[in-house]
């Protein structure tokens, strides 16, 4: 058995940050990932077209300014190959692999009550006798892979996005289907139609897409983005979303005319900037959601014209923003080639696999050669319920999220000492956020309250049940006044059968969240038991 101060779940951009952070403290910690190195989501969803839809240099660690200023990317929107390459960078200059065990998936992890410590097992039979669990494991992790009857039938290889082969697949010549019209589907679409001998795509559940503008850098364009950095580390924490933009305009305040004007404006900066920000009472007003809608509809319908392609790929019965919005690079022209099919599956959804394709529910048979699941995750808690999780009394996290989905403030959940979580629901590190200015922002949070708990010479920190309750109720409300907590999506768990139904992240905005996370460390962290 090895005895630890803290193990970490991950080694991606949250976990790479927190093993930092623990080790400078002194604490002798360890991180596990059953990855082969660094890197998180960006080691495992290296399929074609991976890439990154926040803006390179906000997507960045803004501890430091030398580990921020000799990095230098090489256009706006980077793909995955360009990211991983970031991450081996910062593992190397922190000299963070030492304190790495690789290839290793954690399989459980049960809280002694009288030791007040936590024991970890791992599938390659490692124990661990830990004081702190920290789990960094993403939350978008835990992919949704067998979903079809006679998957195991198929006679050619099925890839799901989340788990690309690291050694190239040869698409070139076959004929390939792809399950799934989300941001990562639409991402492969897009690359690989050019590849394929015969493209069909299985699209479900259309979606607003906006275009990309993925200029390349020179030196004087990275020049000019490193010269913000100050800038940048003082605006990204207390945005709305954490990213540089932020809501600036008021819908009521703005004659029809401007409407339109500011609009366009932000479309054609080829970003989310329309979504993050354009209006913000997008969110809570059905009128106002209804025309940006609008607006987005026929900006897709001018590119598709076919009657087919609109009906199946423009949404009508949600509103904008009320989903995860993708950006797209000549997307919706590939639906105009030849050699791709687009199959509507709302209606006609897919029964089974069979040897030689998909087959769908009134029997009509695909026949396909590769075939790639873009099919989305079990997202903020299935990297944790996929682990056997067990707190005060052998209490399961699995059955308890199984039944109500809670924690306080995304980062402990009460009847779990000692647990500390990032990217997992009731924060905006769950859906609503950059995700590197969230995941920075509950580490450190994370690492503060570690150091806290020692320095006052105790051992344990829980979230008590008032305050979680206060928490969740605070969230639900907040979550409950927009139009995401009325539209199914992955956003509040409807993916996924029997998951509770709860808006995953929460919505008050990535500046309100840590002021509030500010003010519980300043007073003591009222809401968590210490002991």
């Amino acid at each position: 058995m090895v005895e630890l101060d803290a193990v970490v779940l991950g080694a991606g951009v949250a976990g790479l940050y927190q093993l930092y952070q623990l080790r400078e403290q002194g604490l002798r910690v360890r991180a596990f990932d059953a990855a082969s190195d660094v890197g998180g989501t960006w080691y495992w969803n290296r399929y074609p077209g991976a890439r990154f839809d926040s803006e390179a240099y906000i997507y960045q660690y803004l501890f430091s300014e030398s580990l921020y200023k000799d990095w230098s990317w090489s256009q706006k929107f980077p793909d995955q190959r360009e990211i991983e390459r970031w991450l081996h960078y910062v593992a190397e200059r922190l000299d963070l692999r030492r304190d790495i065990q690789f290839s290793t998936r954690v399989t459980s992890a049960h809280f002694d009550e009288d030791r007040g410590r936590w024991t970890i097992r791992t599938e390659r039979g490692d124990v661990i006798d830990t004081q702190f669990f920290v789990t960094c494991a993403g939350m978008l992790s835990a992919p949704m892979a067998n979903l079809f009857e006679g998957q195991d039938s198929f006679q050619g290889p099925i890839f799901h996005t989340s788990h690309w082969p690291k050694d190239d697949v040869e698409l070139a010549g076959k004929r390939v289907g792809v399950v799934g019209i989300g941001a990562t589907g639409i991402q492969v679409i897009q690359t690989i139609a050019d590849d394929v001998a015969h493209l069909t795509v299985f699209a479900r559940t259309p979606q607003y897409v906006l275009p990309m503008k993925n200029p390349h850098y020179d030196e004087s364009d990275v020049a000019a983005y490193k010269a913000r950095y100050d800038e940048l580390k003082a605006i990204l924490p207390h945005t709305f979303t954490g990213f540089e933009y932020d809501f600036q305009h008021t819908w009521a305040d703005c004659t029809p005319e401007q409407r339109r004007d500011v609009l366009e404006e932000v479309y054609q900066d080829g970003s989310l900037k329309l979504w993050l920000a354009g209006f913000g009472e997008m969110f809570f007003e059905q009128d106002v959601n209804a025309e940006i809608s609008e607006f987005v509809r026929d900006k897709m319908r001018q590119r598709l014209k076919d009657d087919h392609l609109i009906e199946v790929l423009v949404p009508t019965d949600y509103g904008f923003g009320t989903h995860r919005v993708p950006l797209e690079t000549n997307y919706l022209e590939v639906y105009h080639r030849d050699h791709v099919d687009l199959v509507g599956v709302k209606d006609n959804p897919i029964a089974r696999i069979l040897p030689e394709g998909v087959q769908l529910d009134d029997g009509t048979v695909h026949e396909l050669d590769v075939i790639i699941l873009a099919t989305g995750f079990d997202a903020g808690t299935g990297a944790l319920t996929r682990i056997d999780v067990r707190g005060r009394a052998g209490r399961s996290l699995s059955e308890d999220w199984g039944r109500d989905i809670r924690t306080m403030m995304g980062l402990g959940v009460h009847g779990y000492p000692n647990l500390l979580t990032t990217a997992v629901p009731l924060a905006p590190s769950a859906a609503l956020c950059n995700m590197t200015t969230c995941l920075q922002q509950q580490t450190e949070w994370i690492s503060d309250a570690i150091l806290y708990v020692r320095e006052q010479g105790k051992s344990v920190i829980e979230p008590t049940k008032d305050g979680e309750d206060a928490w969740v109720a605070h969230h639900d409300e907040t979550a409950g006044a927009t139009l995401i907590s009325k539209t199914d999506s992955w956003y509040l768990g409807s993916n996924v059968p029997g998951k509770p139904r709860r808006v995953l992240s929460y919505t008050g905005g990535v500046g309100t969240y840590r002021q509030k996370c500010e003010e519980v460390a300043a007073a003591g962290y009222p809401g968590f038991r210490i002991e």
